[in-house]
């Protein structure tokens, strides 16, 4: 008799052991892969005692990775890069609402997701790199301008394939409409001064070695190449100035990195915890000074270096209408036969 009230208490023992485990965990997904979330991370356990568990993998990896995995998904937060993937999680039926006043006060309501099944974390501009002469001419001033006939042979560009060209051809839909946004896309490939290829970084390396003399970029990686370890990376960025287009009647093109919650996830209490504390302004401030992204906390300061470009003024139109228009902007890419 006493045997098994043993067996049973420490049964008991062992299973309240295991949910205990449980509630002090949050599984990560992760598109992203700078140093600076992993000081994140170890911040957030050290000031919560919650283990910060990391899968890394593309978006589109994770994405397929949670609807497969359905609800025996360990997964509890989705980070990752740009509000069309984010909308795509949402699209997928991954994510799930939620209600936290802190994330709503913290986080603009154009950088979060309609129902809060995403928020926003940081964002970044996505703007001209000008050679020198193109910058004493000004010929840039406005994203519509990239179509001008004027500037043939000048634009640097990446594929139609690329998630951030895909929101900045959904933004355009946005402000003038689908048949503009295709007369744009045509003006675009015809300025063009090479065929799309390579990263952000590499239309800044084009215009620096005389390839065009405008390349559109993400402001992160002007930081990034500013403290490469990498030469070549750091003398092309200096041979470049900053310039920050706006939309006629609009502002600068801004996009976001971000977060949801997993539909299924096992620790939502914690996974909502982990999110609030990314928005909080200990977390901003290294978003900021570590990874050369904008906060989106108001009153967190930029880096030096991202100050050291000038300020903007962001267009306002929703994060939700990148993801809405995705589908419409790659139809309207093969039409302008944007590579």
């Amino acid at each position: 008799m006493l045997k098994n009230v043993i067996s049973k208490t420490l049964l008991g023992v062992c299973i309240l052991g295991s949910s205990l485990l449980a509630s002090g965990e949050v599984n990560v997904y992760s598109h992203r892969h700078y140093d600076t979330d992993k000081q994140l991370f170890k911040m957030f356990e050290e000031k919560s005692g919650i283990k910060v568990n990391v899968v890394k993998a593309k978006a589109s990896a994770l994405i397929k990775r949670m609807v497969s995995e359905g609800k025996n998904s360990p997964a509890d937060v989705l980070i990752t890069v740009d509000a069309g993937r984010l909308f795509q999680a949402k699209s997928k039926g991954i994510l799930q609402s939620v209600n936290s006043d802190t994330l709503n006060k913290n986080i603009p309501a154009n950088l979060r997701d309609t129902d809060n099944q995403w928020f926003g974390l940081t964002k970044r501009a996505r703007v001209a790199l000008l050679s020198s002469a193109e910058s004493r001419s000004g010929v840039i001033k406005t994203y519509e301008d990239l179509a001008d006939p004027k500037n043939k042979g000048k634009v640097v560009i990446r594929s139609s394939s690329n998630i951030y060209n895909q929101s900045l051809m959904a933004a355009v839909i946005e402000h003038h409409g689908e048949e503009y946004a295709l007369s744009w896309a045509k003006g675009v490939v015809a300025n063009m001064a090479r065929k799309p290829k390579g990263n952000d970084r590499a239309q800044v390396v084009a215009v620096a070695n005389g390839i065009g003399s405008v390349a559109i970029a993400n402001t992160y990686y002007i930081g990034k190449m500013v403290h490469n370890k990498k030469k070549a990376q750091r003398e092309a960025i200096k041979k470049v100035n900053v310039f920050f287009p706006t939309f006629k009647n609009g502002g600068t093109h801004v996009n976001v990195s971000g977060a949801g919650v997993a539909k299924f996830a096992p620790n939502k209490a914690n996974a909502v915890k982990f999110i609030e504390f990314l928005s909080s302004a200990d977390a901003q401030e290294l978003f900021a000074k570590g990874n050369y992204e904008y906060p989106v906390l108001a009153g967190v300061s930029s880096s030096k270096l991202v100050s050291s470009w000038g300020t903007f003024k962001s267009d306002t139109i929703s994060m939700n209408a990148l993801g809405q228009n995705n589908k419409a902007a790659i139809k309207i890419f093969d039409k302008a036969g944007w590579k």
